[in-house]
């Protein structure tokens, strides 16, 4: 509030000053020193700078930038610390999709090694099968009738055990030819078996090892037209040497695999590889066999990860299944991985915006109402700069609105109240030198006296006379006229000629003049009578009114013009001359015989000089005297520059 008060002052004494200035230049002279132009020229600036930047729009600018940051961090913050856990929720939802499909395609394969590991470790089967492997080539009635039985009973049990799962094609096929199945023959004969790439390695596997053999094209003629693929395991069959006396050979169609990824809910692209990373099954099997296309970024990354390729980010999850060495991958792009998480943060963000636009709405009502009082102060300091003082804000709330709107209405009210006292004083100023020019004698009848008075001199042939009269009519022209405050330094030049001109017809001695003047100086504007009184002391009391030489020179310099009068009179002792400096700065002594003396033209001395000169120029100005006793008398004038240049142009106003 202290502040605001000292800030409410300085403007209401600028105010003030402006104000009055108008006025007054509506019926009078301005006040001193002060340019009207040139305020009303600021002030235009200043309107123009400040105009599109109102109060209102500053709080309402920061208000909204205040929401803005903080609502824009908050996204960004949530938006990175959510980013991890959104991949990590998409790689755990790749992972449970893949587990899940996991799990039926594991319970296939586990369904065919039951199979094989049945048939393998089974007492009754194996001695069954092993008795099949002798070659018994007496065949009685007997005999025939037990391997009727045998052949049963090993036609059973494949049946039994094929039931618990899906469909199986299960083939037992033993060295010396003899084979059971739970086929029949016209759908495959197992001997060709015997010529197939993959039974050479099976002769080479140690134990209960176990061969995977991958997608393949269909055996059974019933499955070729639906199922172009199926997948087997085989294994051998050993006796109590580790000899081997049959094969175990359990087989799937391939469109079970694909039909458990079919039944995934999700969108991901899934497929069965194997252990050189080619589709074994997939939802298309039009590419079973190949290599599958993601197969780089399986090598680079051993776990779940995130890889971009062609300018999108794709999701890869992979699960190795340990008896078969093949692996189930899903690959699933990571916008869709995330769809359903992003559709949340896109909600969160509507739901954000929708809110911040709705708060916005109310919070620039709301500094609209409380910044309407400002806007409207402000409106009426235009009205009052544009001159109509009669205007009020009228606004009277208890803040500091209020407080100062009322301290500004209170200030129009003193503005007006010294307008009118102004106005007052200047009427009365008018007609006090309208009743001082009434009693004054005509300075035209005057002028034309003397002048008939000089015509007539020199027609008697007195040219002495009159010159002196012409010197004398000249002097009182420029004593009485009062349009002139500042004239020309050449002009000041010749009233100093026409003053020495009548001082030597007045005395016995006649005083020399000696002029060294620059041309630049001669068009500077300068009070008037500014030299005379300089050369009038210098007469007087330098010279003591006798013969002797008075020097006028002028120096025009880089920042200053230099005006020095110089005498070679009696001169001054220090005493006298420390004396005359002080009066001279102090201009206030009225009595000093050296400094003013009424035995001169006009009375005017020194002090009278330095003060006009320093109101005219300022506080650059500067009057420096120098004397000696003997050597004469010297008065120097340093006028600055920019004095010079303003003092022009205000004379060109």
């Amino acid at each position: 509030m202290k502040r605001l008060s000292r800030l409410l002052k300085q403007g209401y004494k600028k105010l003030s000053k402006t104000i009055i200035n108008k006025w007054i230049g509506r019926v009078g002279n301005p006040l001193p020193h002060f340019s009207i132009k040139r305020t009303e020229i600021m002030g235009k600036k200043i309107h123009t700078i400040l105009s599109p930047r109102s109060f209102r729009f500053k709080v309402i600018f920061i208000s909204i930038i205040c929401l803005l940051i903080p609502a824009t961090m908050t996204l960004f913050i949530y938006n990175y610390l959510t980013k991890d856990t959104i991949r990590e929720q998409a790689l755990s939802n790749a992972n449970r999709e893949l587990t899940i499909a996991n799990e039926y395609v594991q319970k296939l394969f586990e369904d065919m090694m039951y199979i094989t590991n049945f048939i393998q470790v089974d007492a009754e089967m194996n001695t069954l099968l092993k008795r099949k492997t002798r070659n018994n080539l007496e065949q009685t009635q007997d005999k025939k009738y037990q391997q009727f039985m045998d052949d049963s009973k090993i036609n059973k049990t494949i049946e039994n055990i094929t039931l618990q799962g899906g469909k199986s094609y299960v083939t037992i096929l033993l060295k010396n030819g003899k084979s059971y199945t739970n086929y029949s023959q016209w759908e495959y004969d197992p001997s060709d078996l015997f010529h197939q790439d993959w039974f050479k390695q099976l002769s080479q596997t140690k134990g209960y090892e176990s061969v995977w053999i991958g997608s393949q094209p269909t055996m059974f003629k019933s499955e070729k037209k639906m199922n172009p693929y199926q997948i087997s395991v085989a294994r051998t069959l050993r006796d109590e040497n580790l000899k081997i006396y049959g094969f175990v050979i359990v087989t799937i169609m391939e469109n079970k695999i694909s039909e458990i990824f079919e039944n995934m809910n999700g969108h991901e692209e899934m497929a069965l590889l194997d252990s050189s990373n080619h589709i074994l099954s997939n939802r298309d099997n039009t590419r079973i066999g190949k290599l599958f296309k993601y197969s780089d970024q399986l090598k680079e990354n051993n776990y779940s990860n995130i890889f971009r390729i062609s300018q999108k980010n794709y999701l890869i999850a992979e699960h190795k299944i340990s008896f078969t060495g093949w692996k189930l991958v899903s690959v699933i792009p990571y916008k869709q991985a995330t769809n359903k998480v992003n559709s949340i943060f896109n909600k969160v963000i509507i739901v954000q915006v929708l809110f911040f636009a709705i708060f916005l709405v109310l919070m620039t009502y709301l500094l609209r109402t409380i910044t309407k009082p400002i806007s409207r102060l402000g409106n009426v300091a235009d009205i009052v700069q544009q001159g109509d003082l009669s205007i009020r804000s009228r606004i009277r709330s208890k803040d500091e609105i209020g407080r100062l709107s009322e301290s500004f209405d209170l200030m129009l009210d003193r503005i007006n109240e010294k307008i009118r006292e102004i106005t007052a004083t200047e009427k009365r100023k008018r007609k006090a030198e309208l009743d001082m020019l009434q009693a004054q004698i005509n300075p035209h009848f005057l002028f034309n006296v003397l002048n008939s008075i000089r015509m007539k001199v020199l027609v008697k042939g007195d040219k002495e006379s009159a010159n002196m009269i012409s010197s004398l009519s000249k002097l009182l022209r420029m004593t009485i006229s009062k349009d002139k405050e500042t004239i020309t330094f050449i002009e000041e030049v010749q009233i100093v000629l026409d003053f020495i001109n009548i001082m030597n017809m007045r005395q016995k001695e006649k005083v020399n003049v000696e002029l060294s003047i620059h041309e630049d100086t001669n068009s500077i504007m300068i009070p008037r009578f500014i030299l005379q009184p300089i050369i009038e002391n210098s007469i007087i009391h330098g010279l003591n009114q006798s013969a002797g030489t008075i020097k006028v020179n002028t120096e025009w310099k880089e920042n200053e013009v230099t005006i020095v009068v110089e005498d070679d009179g009696q001169g001054m002792n220090e005493d006298v001359l420390e004396h005359l400096k002080r009066k001279l700065i102090l201009s206030n002594d009225t009595d000093s015989s050296i400094i003013k003396n009424k035995k001169g033209f006009s009375s005017l001395g020194l002090s009278n000089v330095y003060e006009r000169m320093y109101m005219t120029f300022g506080q650059d100005f500067k009057m420096e005297i120098k004397s000696q006793i003997g050597k004469g008398t010297q008065v120097i004038l340093s006028i600055p520059k920019g004095g010079i240049q303003s003092n022009v142009q205000s004379n060109a106003c």
